[in-house]
């Protein structure tokens, strides 16, 4: 299926509604530490309601330890820095969606790491950023339908 990686998040409850969505998607969800929280937090338990049980969660210690797990050529930031949208990607299966910590987006040198790689999700020019959840539920959704929903129903 799909993955979605969560670098150094920072919100327990985006994070919650992140494990909700990844249950009712079939994605697995990577958490790169440090997390802004400690994975017991309740504010965490509360937004993710019961999904826990049903997602695959998984921690790496940083960045190159998920690299070291992962195909990097079919990583893709989401990062309003991007060059390009990020339904002009051809998403597969196994791909990894990766997005930054709430209040700082991904770092510089993920971002020209990953080059073209990075894209980003449109917005009205006046406006910052979206909610990490929300940004996650648009990357995700998008490269599922390209997969035709596989698994759902």
């Amino acid at each position: 299926m799909l993955n979605v990686v969560l670098f150094q998040p920072e919100i327990p409850p985006n994070t919650g509604n992140i494990i909700r969505l990844a249950a009712n998607s079939g994605a697995t969800l990577t958490l790169i530490e440090p997390l802004g929280f400690e994975f017991s937090d309740s504010r965490l338990k509360r937004a993710g309601l019961d999904y826990h049980q049903w997602a695959e969660v998984r921690l790496c210690k940083n960045f190159d330890e998920f690299l070291d797990t992962t195909d990097e050529t079919r990583l893709f930031g989401f990062s309003t820095r991007g060059n390009r949208l990020y339904d002009q990607v051809r998403y597969r299966k196994g791909d990894s969606l990766l997005f930054g910590p709430e209040t700082r987006g991904l770092p510089d040198t993920i971002i020209q790491r990953l080059g073209s790689r990075t894209v980003r999700i449109p917005m009205q020019e006046s406006s910052r950023s979206l909610n990490l959840a929300n940004a996650v539920a648009i990357g995700l959704f998008e490269a599922w339908r390209q997969l035709g929903f596989d698994g759902g129903k």
